[in-house]
C-alpha cells in the first residue's frame, strides 16, 4: 500500500484526493497503526515478565515514544520505515522462546485486529447507509476510501510483511521458537546482512507478488467474517 501511495507522489498524483489519501495514510500510520504495534510487544512482554519495555517508557501508545527519526524519514522518503524496536530481555521469561514468540506475535495481531475492526465498521455503515441517493454514495465511498483502503489495507500489510520469517521481522523471533539454538545464532550472526537483503528486496519489489497474495488471502479471511466479497484481492 505504502509503495503504491509513493509511485503515485512520484507520478505526479496531485489531485485533491489523492492528496488527502496520503497524507491520511501516512498519518494513520506513523500515529496509529505503527504505536499500537510497538504496543502491543511492550504490553504482551510485561505480561509475561519482563518488564524492560515498560521500564523504558514503551508501555503507552504515545506515537512520539515509539518512533524512530531515521525510520519515519525514510517512510516519508521512499515509502519503507520502520519504528523504533520495543526492548525485551528474553530471560525474564519463565520460557525465553515462547515469550520472544508470544511478544513478537502481538504486534502483527494487533494489526489484524485493528483491520477486523476496521472492515466490521466498513460492514456496519453498508448496512445504514445502503441508500442510492448521492448524499449515500459519497458517504459509501468516503468510508470504503478511509476504513478498507488506508486503515484495514495498511494494516493488513502491516501484519503481513512481519510475520515473514526473515530477521530482523517479527515472523523470524515466532519461527525461532521451533529452531535449534545454534541456527538461532546463525541468524543473530548474519542479522545485518540479512537486512540489507530485505531492504534490497523491497526497494527491487522482488517481494511485491508474494506479499500482495498474502494479504489478499488475509483480506478474503476477514472480510468472509462479515459476509463482505474481498476488498483486497
Amino acid at each position: 500500500m505504502l509503495r503504491t501511495l509513493y509511485s503515485v507522489i512520484q507520478g505526479g498524483g496531485n489531485t485533491p484526493l489523492s492528496i488527502a489519501l496520503i497524507v491520511l495514510s501516512y498519518a494513520a500510520l506513523i500515529f496509529l497503526m505503527l504505536p499500537v504495534h510497538e504496543f502491543a510487544h511492550a504490553f504482551v512482554a510485561t505480561k509475561l515478565g519482563d518488564n524492560t519495555a515498560k521500564y523504558n517508557g514503551r508501555l503507552t501508545l504515545n506515537p512520539l515514544r515509539h518512533l524512530d527519526i531515521f525510520g519515519t524519514v525514510m517512510l516519508l522518503a521512499v515509502g519503507i520505515g520502520y519504528a523504533k524496536p520495543v526492548p525485551v530481555n528474553p530471560y525474564n521469561f519463565d520460557k525465553p522462546k515462547r515469550g520472544m514468540a508470544l511478544t513478537a506475535l502481538a504486534g502483527p495481531v494487533s494489526n489484524l485486529l485493528m483491520a477486523v475492526i476496521s472492515v466490521g465498521l466498513y460492514r456496519i455503515i453498508t448496512l445504514f447507509a445502503s441508500g442510492t441517493d448521492y448524499a449515500s454514495a459519497l458517504f459509501l465511498f468516503s468510508a470504503e476510501i478511509v476504513l478498507i483502503d488506508v486503515f484495514a489495507s495498511i494494516n493488513i500489510g502491516l501484519a503481513v510483511f512481519n510475520l515473514l520469517p526473515i530477521p530482523p521481522l517479527d515472523g523470524s523471533r515466532i519461527f525461532s521458537a521451533i529452531l535449534p539454538d545454534r541456527w538461532i545464532r546463525t541468524m543473530e550472526r548474519y542479522q545485518l546482512y540479512i537486512s540489507i537483503g530485505l531492504m534490497a528486496l523491497l526497494f527491487t519489489g522482488a517481494l511485491d507478488v508474494p506479499l500482495h497474495f498474502l494479504r489478499a488471502v488475509f483480506g478474503f479471511l476477514i472480510c468472509g467474517m462479515f459476509g463482505l466479497p474481498n476488498l483486497f484481492a
